[in-house]
């Protein structure tokens, strides 16, 4: 095979599903019984940030285990004899969203390999933005890899590594790479939890009778009862082991700068991130979305489920009766996707019902969490004018989305973002609707509790304002190449 970086073409979308996706979560115990059992909890909390594949790996004293899975946690580890299956004190998971091309098991996280100090399992959620020039220098020297996860890369490194210990092998590893990430590895004497310079991507430390959880969001700590105990810090690296929670910083000190979609859209309402409730801060979203773009109406309706309280926050702000006019079947899986417009219209009103006696005859004003392409909001709007609405009018919770993500968000390209290519009453035109507005930056900043910062914003905001916080590697080197590079390559492509 020649050595050369893959070229895969992003999975056809269902032309119904609008929303951005988050790629995975992450979690982790040590030393608690049936420790596999209870990662499969954790894991079905996160089920949100990833529902195409997952995967577990325990250690039992001796040996290490692994499963890894196509499909969702309750299919995959819901059955009996996952404890035998999986034993062990100590155990970690992963569940993830494919962004390229489609998931195959060899791509499935978490990932092992076998170093001469003993055996290391790894799982991330994120992106590496200087992935490809890593695995190019990686295979020049020698690495054979067996995917394109850029999991497997930073196994790659810590083998490298002739540090003596463990943690120093790991640490410059870690030194190496860049992007958005939060990760969690399990040896056989330790489980580290770390998360990227900047904090991008989310990671709590909870605590269960006096043993240590690490986990993406507060939600999986609620499920299986663990208390929380803080967030893991920007650019700090945690290790749990008999002797209890220790932390280093492997990274020069900076600015926090975590993931301001978080709290737009990727997150459960119930977790809280960074110090704040994602269902306030959703709320507050509302409320100013209401005082910066009013409309004449007669009721405030969700477009379920995200954004269910940004329009609760905008009808109390507005005086507004909020309802749900749009019922959502949840028994719709994601994968049934039509070939034909009929057939696609099908589909939505299999996903979504509207209640037409909420919407018949009123002026009905629409809140969504965000717009990406707007190809989801057209047939919404189509669907409650045709059950009666007077008017409708469509608010977005979040800024106009107008750059795309290189840090684990599934996100078109520019070229296909609504708001990159339209202006507002353009929008309003292609949507359909009497009236369309969007939160702005500052209003997206004030209902964090912030005041956004030109210089050094205190958020990873660039969807919105195009300002990346971290060097983009790979695509600089890329363009000085004038070669074209795929925004996230972590698969193989199966034949």
């Amino acid at each position: 095979m020649t050595q050369q970086h893959e070229r895969w073409s992003p999975p056809p979308r269902d032309p119904d599903d609008d929303t951005p996706r988050l790629e995975c979560g992450v979690f982790g115990v040590y030393d608690v019984a049936e420790a596999s059992g209870l990662t499969a909890l954790g894991l079905h909390a996160l089920q949100h940030r990833g529902q195409e594949a997952c995967g577990m790996a325990s250690f039992d004293g001796q040996r290490f285990h692994t499963e890894r899975h196509m499909g969702y946690v309750a299919e995959a580890f819901g059955g009996g004899g996952l404890n035998e299956r999986l034993p062990g004190r100590a155990a970690i998971g992963h569940t993830r969203y494919s962004t390229a091309g489609g998931s195959f098991i060899r791509n499935v996280q978490p990932m092992f390999a076998d170093l001469e100090a003993g055996g290391i399992a790894l799982a991330h959620n994120g992106n590496l933005t200087n992935f490809l020039t890593l695995r190019e220098q990686l295979v020049q020297e020698g690495s054979i890899f067996q995917s394109t996860s850029d999991s497997e890369a930073i196994l790659h490194l810590i083998a490298r590594s002739r540090r003596p210990k463990f943690l120093d092998r790991f640490t410059e590893a870690l030194q190496q790479i860049e992007g958005g990430y939060a990760l969690v590895a399990l040896t056989n004497k330790k489980l580290v939890g770390v998360r990227d310079p900047l904090g991008i991507r989310p990671l709590v430390l909870g605590e269960l009778n006096g043993k240590s959880v690490l986990a993406s969001e507060t939600c999986a700590l609620d499920l299986v009862g663990a208390t929380f105990v803080r967030d893991v810090e920007h650019g700090e690296m945690v290790v749990i082991d008999q002797s209890g929670v220790r932390s280093f910083r492997p990274f020069p000190a900076q600015q926090a700068r975590p993931c301001i979609f978080e709290y737009v859209y990727f997150a459960r309402p119930d977790s809280v991130v960074n110090g704040r409730s994602i269902y306030e801060v959703r709320k507050r979203m509302g409320r100013r979305l209401a005082q910066e773009s009013p409309a004449d109406i007669d009721v405030v309706v969700p477009v379920p489920d995200s954004g269910v309280p940004a329009a609760l926050g905008f009808a109390q702000q507005a005086g507004v009766p909020f309802e749900m006019g749009i019922i959502r079947n949840h028994y719709v899986g994601r994968t049934f996707i039509q070939p034909t417009q009929g057939e696609r219209e099908l589909g939505v009103r299999m996903k979504l019902a509207p209640n037409r006696s909420v919407l018949a005859g009123k002026k009905v004003l629409l809140v969504d969490d965000s717009i990406v392409r707007g190809t989801n909001s057209v047939r919404v709007v189509r669907m409650v004018r045709e059950a009666g609405a007077a008017e409708v009018h469509l608010r977005s919770a979040s800024p106009p989305i107008q750059w795309p993500d290189y840090y684990g968000i599934d996100m078109p390209d520019r070229d296909k973002l609504l708001a990159a290519n339209h202006s507002v009453d353009e929008i309003a035109k292609i949507l359909g609707v009497d009236s369309m507005g969007y939160l702005s930056v500052e209003g997206l900043y004030w209902a964090m509790g912030a005041v956004r910062d030109p210089v050094h914003p205190q958020y990873t905001d660039h969807y919105f304002t195009g300002d990346y916080p971290t060097r983009l590697l790979d695509r600089e080197i890329a363009e000085g190449r004038n070669e074209l590079v795929e925004r996230q390559l972590s698969f193989l492509v199966d034949a």
